[in-house]
Parts: structure tokens; C-alpha cells; sequence
């Protein structure tokens, strides 16, 4: 059975792509489906590259015992597209970035993580709004159904 990877990304890779890494490694743990899995997170700037999870999503991730003590800020390069079955962008700014790396999406693998769930919307962003509860409740969403639909495919 092909293993499905997914690159979840955002801006600075501390605060949504590494939540939504994590949270997705936990569901698919959880279903005894990570086998058949490969999930990571990445940036599309330079900011934060070398930074540890912001704060805010280290507090979200300690509630469900998620290590993620290892994880560092990365960006996405252009071999990431070949890499990756499905690249997932917390929010429109970052699909325009993605598309800037990747150049046209020919094999149609970006996507907004919201739109696996019928709510076609950006995640919202907790470096703006310090909430990330909220954030944490798009991603769950966005996740699960994007574990569904991807498991109903195969």
C-alpha cells in the first residue's frame, strides 16, 4: 500500500503548519493508520527558519502529550512538490506563496486545509488574534476531514 505524504504549510512554520502536523500524526496514530502516512510541516518564509513551535500551539499540543520538542522551522523548497501527495496551506497568502516555490500545481496537490471540510475558509491565525483555540478547532476540522477523505479513497 503507497504511503500518503502530506506537507502541511504556513507562513512561519511555529504556530498552524506545525499544530496541524502534529494533530494529523496524532489522528492518524490514533486510527492505526500511521503506517500508511508520512506527515511534516513547512514554511514559506524565511523568518523563523531554525525557531521552535511558537508557545501558543506548544500549549494546544500539551494537552493531547504531543512531543514535538524535536520540530524546528523549515521552508518548503521546490522539490517538496515532487515529494509530497498533497500540500496543504493554512491560508490564501500562503497558497500565492506556494504557487511563487512551485511554480503551476500540474498534478493539483495544493490545497487549503478548510476546504477538505466544505468550509472554504483560512485557518485562523493565531499570530494576529492570539487565539488558538480557535485555531486549534479549524485544524481539527480541516484534519479530520481530510483523514476521511483520504481513507475513503483507498
Amino acid at each position: 500500500m503507497k504511503t500518503i505524504k502530506i506537507l502541511f504549510v504556513c507562513h512561519g512554520n511555529i504556530c498552524r503548519s506545525p499544530m496541524a502536523e502534529f494533530l494529523m500524526k496524532k489522528l492518524v496514530m490514533d486510527k492505526g493508520q500511521s503506517d500508511r502516512f508520512y506527515i511534516e510541516s513547512a514554511a514559506t518564509s524565511t523568518e523563523e527558519l531554525g525557531n521552535r513551535v511558537h508557545y501558543g500551539t506548544r500549549g494546544v499540543l500539551d494537552k493531547y502529550k504531543i512531543d514535538y520538542s524535536k520540530k524546528r522551522a523549515v521552508q518548503i523548497t521546490k522539490a517538496d512538490y515532487d515529494k509530497y501527495d498533497y500540500i496543504i496551506g493554512m491560508d490564501r497568502y500562503n497558497l500565492r506563496n506556494m504557487q511563487r516555490v512551485f511554480g503551476e500545481d500540474r498534478q493539483n496537490k495544493i490545497s487549503l486545509l478548510l476546504d477538505w471540510s466544505g468550509d472554504c475558509r483560512d485557518v485562523a491565525d493565531p499570530w494576529y488574534t492570539g487565539d488558538f483555540s480557535q485555531t486549534e478547532a479549524d485544524i481539527l476540522a480541516g484534519c479530520s476531514a481530510l483523514f476521511e477523505k483520504l481513507t475513503d479513497k483507498t
